[in-house]
């Protein structure tokens, strides 16, 4: 080529100096290498990014007090201060039996110890108030807690023929030693309760005797202490003085002295017995309906869930070998780290496929060689990534890993049109450190603003607000950092590579000696494997490495045989051949099209499309869900009893249930070596009473005696197999589960599955708010009853968060009477308190262990009203000096009613919420459509407000944001491309061929009946427009190139127009040229994606170290980023047909358009 024709060629500064720089750039690609695999292993693995949202819960005591009275004296004035800070983004409550807890949430932007502090001194303030009750048991606990920390992540169950003290012991064995990880925030031992010593006091005794509760509380606080009295100076020895008091025995509390007057002494065990006994019973846990002892483990916020779930195992080994009894039965189920594990393979191996798919399309475009140079693009570009992303302090979570599959296509894109271009200049007879400079030059400046184009597409991303955005903003952090190293190897590694080592034609290879080589490699290491497994049942350690390090061997030499005899000669055959073919029919194709009056048929025949796919779309409406809809991996059978039921019915009923999901589940068992083997249930879990609520209803540590929670946990989805080796969907289980035990009399069944990306509301959720509570209810009831009278149909079970049937027992105290004898409301109420629900009065030390010392009356006086209405309340008469006592029937009386089971409130109003979930397949857009229809005319009463919220809240906001993202995304990407053309009309250009590539998706989804996934989908819309412009970009760049440089050819001015049949064969040319590495680009992208979106998953490392690829189709990563691969498959396969053919077509017609003016001119 002349000096001249290269001197007007482009030069690119980088890149030259990347060539002259060769020894550097190696330097740096070995680096890139290490610190990226260093980063990688260390970026702690986990599966859902962690939400952390500074929230702060406070939770206040104040046992005996209706859940009305809670909101009175303890929820409001809390409230009041805390709604006054700055930054808070929601507030609720519940005020509950004994109970106030109230929920900050606040904005992202605040830190968790401002926020806490900021709560901290609101509480102090409300309670300095005169107002606010004096006698509480213990301060308000105010603390900061994820939502992820309610779940646990592991159950370990403990059960054998032991006693439940030794089997409490075990348990708290294992608590201790796991509490101790750093990882792990709580653990909760369930199915067994605490113990304390309990003085259980005989009424009439005491009464007979003129003692009363606060003697006997009196005589054991005073008698239970151990004081130091300093140090005396003895024999020139300081010895402390220490008085001994401590109980030491059960008999110790007995023999305290309650009462002595003259020579009659009174003892404990005259008025009442002491034991040494569990606390009443708040829990029961099973599994498969056999008793056990439950710990319920949590981790804490933004730790390593693999790496906890190991500490913990290792803990439990440990523990069997060096503490356990043998006989001991040991069961760890719902480890959630199993699932996350699984999860992360499933999505590195997608990686790992997608690469395999990629290179071996670019070997038959571009040769092996080649191919090489521009698929080194892909780890490079992602170890840099890693480096990167770990010095971020991001996770290696699904997000991360969805992001770098989806940018696998995407990564080599700037490296093929690269190395295509640098090859297509040394087929033109340029040296290659000449070719690798020029031909990264002329393509430097469309690469860069493509990439650029593409990042603005998720740019807006980034930004996203709230609750999903915290979710979501890893996908854009991610293809940002990967992109944007891909433009680094593209422009500095890629050409020095070529420099070195491209050559324009393929070295003849030894075919006879290779396959040798490949056939020795194949039966030597294949063979090695076999023996090693055949010589060990089960390989650990160095011989599994051996195994797996000979079958690489073995693997390698199969390549190498399919290479010679199948790649090599379809490569040729596709290079020499089919691809000719292709680009002389793809020529005849652009030249018909830009033939006469066809340019303009094309062009309006795609717009019209384009509208017909949007009529067939909104004619056959696809089902619209909020979030991917998956399937189960837990189902969660949350059951409710009316409030107040006691725990031992709750109990009884949960054990019924238990047993009837266990025969159900039957029907998904064959036998296996003669025993039964359940191919869809991994283990069943049932847990009574306390801490059995919805973890949506956020943290509470009172009991809910009237709850329990049933967990059936279902195997991988590989392994969810019939006896014949057909899937079976954990949906189906889910379903029969619901059609057979949700409708019980006198109960409230929820049954619901593993929530699926970031919390979300319930799919029906109506609030309705009004300051009288019973109004509210009955108003709630009502609408309840019409939703469920009217024929709407895929609802689940509609509830009510509040229920008014608690049943009460209200005390009415004679003030004035009571106050005439000397009784106050005061000494009534704690004496109703003590001997009911008791009162802990002082602590039991043994050895390192402490037990509450609890008062109250015996259960025969208990449970027994016209006791505890008789009890006389005992005390010294201030005038006369004298022993008096009065009974609380004389100045109270008791009346039976019914009060609510909480008080609910949200923004300082009162609120009751009626939800539901849906039924498996079921659109929850339409139901609420039709409930929203039904209660259109529906007369709301003067004061109260009726109100759509939850996912259907979430869902109308997000779609706003998406849409505002989208035209943002659409408009940054017109700037960065007017800014590289200097010029309006081929950025709009471009930016058309984004719109009709939504033709592909539309129609995609008509055509496949796929569900419109508003999160998913339209990130997969917005990933689409910036990876369509890339293509269109640089065959516009290319094409005015050519045009420019036929002008200069032909010798016509700047301003001059090319003749028309000039300007036709010019944008064919283009378009030819560009035909490869835009083709490339499409497939390329678009195989990286298959894996995900058709579910194939291939298992890489067990097939290398065992033969087994573990084949299987599904999964949980199909179900939640199938839709925006499929969205990005859709529109960037239509996509590639407007690039080749439409935009050819609108370069033409504008250009005829202009031509037609300027000839005008010329004419005038």
């Amino acid at each position: 080529m002349s000096e001249q024709n290269t001197s007007m060629m482009r030069r690119f500064g980088i890149t030259d100096w990347a060539v002259n720089n060769r020894v550097t750039v190696g330097v740096l690609t070995v680096i890139i290498l290490i610190a990226g695999l260093m980063a990688y292993r260390a970026m702690p693995a986990e599966s859902f990014p962690e939400i952390a949202q500074p929230t702060i819960y406070v939770g206040t005591v104040y046992p005996g007090n209706s859940p009305v009275d809670i909101e009175r004296l303890i929820t409001r004035p809390l409230e009041k201060e805390i709604h006054s800070i700055s930054g808070v983004d929601k507030l609720s409550s519940s005020s509950i039996q004994g109970y106030s807890s109230i929920e900050v949430k606040f904005n992202f932007d605040v830190e968790v110890s401002e926020a806490l502090r900021k709560v901290k001194d609101k509480v102090d303030a409300a309670r300095s108030s005169p107002d606010f009750p004096k006698d509480l048991p213990a301060d308000p606990n105010i603390f900061d807690l994820n939502i992820g920390e309610l779940l646990p992540i592991m159950n370990i169950n403990l059960s054998g023929e032991y006693t439940s003290d030794q089997l409490k012991d075990y348990a708290e064995y294992l608590k201790e030693e796991i509490e101790d990880l750093a990882a792990i925030t709580s653990v909760d031992i369930r199915g067994i309760d605490d113990k304390e010593v309990r003085i259980m006091v005989d009424n009439q005794k005491m009464e007979s005797m003129n003692i009363s509760f606060r003697d006997i509380a009196g005589a054991i606080q005073n008698e239970n202490v151990s004081i130091s009295g300093g140090d005396l100076l003895i024999d020139g020895y300081r010895r402390n003085v220490r008085v001994l008091g401590e109980f030491e025995s059960l008999s110790d509390i007995e023999n305290i002295i309650v009462k002595q007057e003259k020579e009659d002494i009174v003892y404990l065990r005259d008025v009442a017995t002491v034991t040494f006994d569990e606390v009443d019973r708040e829990s029961y846990a099973r599994q498969y309906s056999d008793p056990v002892v439950t710990l319920d483990i949590k981790k804490r916020s933004g730790e390593n869930l693999i790496l906890a779930s190991k500490a913990i195992n290792d803990i439990v080994t440990a523990a069997k070998v060096d503490y356990f009894p043998s006989n001991l039965l040991i069961s760890i189920t719902n480890d959630q780290s199993t699932r996350t594990k699984n999860q992360v393979n499933e999505l590195e191996n997608s990686i790992i496929f997608g690469v395999l798919l990629v290179v071996l399309v670019l070997t038959f475009f571009l040769g092996l060689r080649n191919a090489l140079f521009v698929g080194i693009a892909i780890p490079l570009s992602m170890l840099l990534s890693f480096f990167i992303l770990n010095s971020m302090g991001v996770t290696l979570n699904f997000m991360v890993l969805f992001a770098l599959v989806l940018a696998l296509g995407m990564l080599v894109d700037n490296g093929i049109v690269i190395v295509e271009n640098v090859y297509r200049f040394m087929s033109s007879g340029y040296k290659a450190t000449e070719a690798a400079k020029l031909g990264a030059a002329e393509v430097a400046m469309p690469i860069i603003t493509s990439t650029a184009t593409t990042l603005a597409a998720f740019v807006p991303l980034a930004l996203w607000p709230g609750l999903i955005g915290e979710f979501m903003k890893y996908l854009p952090y991610t293809l940002i950092v990967v992109l944007s190293s891909s433009l680094f190897v593209a422009l500095v590694i890629n050409p020095a590579l070529a420099a070195r080592y491209m050559k324009t034609e393929e070295d003849t290879v030894n075919r006879p000696k290779w396959t040798r080589i490949g056939a020795i490699l194949a039966v030597l290491g294949l063979g090695t494997h076999t023996a090693i497994l055949t010589a060990l049942d089960a390989p650990l350690g160095l011989p599994l490495f051996a195994a797996t390090l000979a079958n690489l061997f073995g693997y390698a030499g199969l390549l190498i045989l399919a290479y010679l005899w199948v790649f090599e000669p379809g490569t040729q055959f596709f290079q020499k051949s089919a691809l000719p073919r292709l680009e002389n029919n793809y020529s005849r194709l652009v030249e018909f099209s830009l033939r006469g009056k066809n340019a303009r048929k094309f062009f309006l025949g795609t717009v019209g499309l384009l509208f017909v796919s949007i009529f067939l779309l909104a004619s056959f409406p696809p089902k619209v869900l909020f979030f991917p809809n998956n399937q189960p991996n837990l189902a969660n059978i949350y059951i409710e009893l009316p409030v107040g039921t006691d725990i031992e019915a709750t109990n009884a009923l949960t054990l019924e249930l238990e047993k009837e999901i266990t025969e159900l589940v039957t029907a998904f068992t064959y036998e296996v070596d003669g025993q039964p083997y359940n191919y869809m249930v991994e283990s069943i879990i049932a847990q009574v009473g306390k801490g059995t609520s919805d973890p949506r209803e956020g943290p509470s540590n009172v009991p809910t005696p009237h709850k329990a929670k049933i967990v059936v946990a279902f195997r991988e989805t590989k392994y969810r197999l019939d006896q014949e080796g057909n899937p079976v969907s954990s949906a189906d289980v889910l379903n029969l589960l619901r059609d057979n035990i949700s409708d019980i009399p006198g109960a409230v069944v929820a049954i619901e599955k593993d929530q699926n990306g970031p919390p979300q509301g319930a799919p029906i959720n109506i609030e309705l708010t009004g300051s009288n509570y019973e109004e509210v209810l009955a108003f709630a009831q009502e609408v309840k009853r019409e939703i469920e009278n009217s024929p709407i149909q895929g609802y689940d079970e509609l509830k009510l968060d509040v229920e008014s049937g608690k049943p009460e027992l209200p005390i009415t105290v004679d003030r004035a009477k009571a106050r005439s004898l000397g009784v106050s409301t005061g000494q009534i109420g704690d004496a109703l308190r003590t001997a009911l629900f008791g009162k802990e009065i002082s602590r039991f030390k043994d050895d390192e262990d402490e037990y509450p010392i609890n008062l109250r009356f015996d259960d025969v006086y208990r449970f027994n009203l016209e006791s505890l209405m008789n009890q006389k309340i005992t005390f010294r008469d201030q005038g006369s000096g004298r022993i008096k006592q009065v009974p609380i029937s004389a100045v109270a009386s008791a009346s039976k009613s019914s009060t609510f089971s909480a008080v609910k409130r949200k923004e300082l109003d009162r609120v009751i919420t009626l939800y539901s979930g849906v039924k498996e397949g079921a659109n929850p857009t339409q139901i609420v459509g039709e409930i929203k229809e039904l209660l259109a005319n529906y007369e709301v009463p003067r004061g109260m407000t009726l109100s759509f919220t939850g996912q259907q809240e979430e869902q109308a906001k997000e779609f706003s944001f998406l849409s505002k993202a989208l035209l943002g995304a659409v408009f940054m990407i017109f700037l960065i491309i007017v800014g590289q053309f200097n010029s309006a009309r081929i950025p709009f250009l471009i930016l058309i061929t984004v719109i009709l590539s939504l033709i592909g998706v539309f129609l995609g989804l008509l055509f496949f009946r796929m569900d419109f996934i508003i999160v998913m989908t339209m990130i997969g819309i917005i990933s689409l427009a910036g990876v369509v412009v890339n293509n269109a970009i640089v065959l516009a760049d290319y094409a005015g190139q050519l045009l420019e440089r036929r002008k200069a050819e032909l010798g016509l001015d700047e301003e001059a127009r090319l003749p028309v049949q000039e300007l036709a064969n010019t944008l064919a040319q283009a378009g030819r040229t560009r035909l490869r590495p835009v083709l490339l680009t499409a497939i390329t992208t678009v195989l990286g994606l298959i894996p995900l979106a058709t579910g194939m998953n291939i298992d890489f490392f067990t097939l290398i170290s065992q033969n087994n690829p573990q084949i299987y189709f599904g999964g949980d990563n199909v179900m939640f980023w199938g839709p925006i691969s499929w969205t990005v498959i859709f529109g960037l396969t239509f996509a590639t047909f407007l690039t080749l053919v439409i935009m050819p077509v609108m370069l033409y017609l504008t250009e005829v358009a202009r031509s037609r003016r300027y000839w005008e001119k010329q004419g005038a």
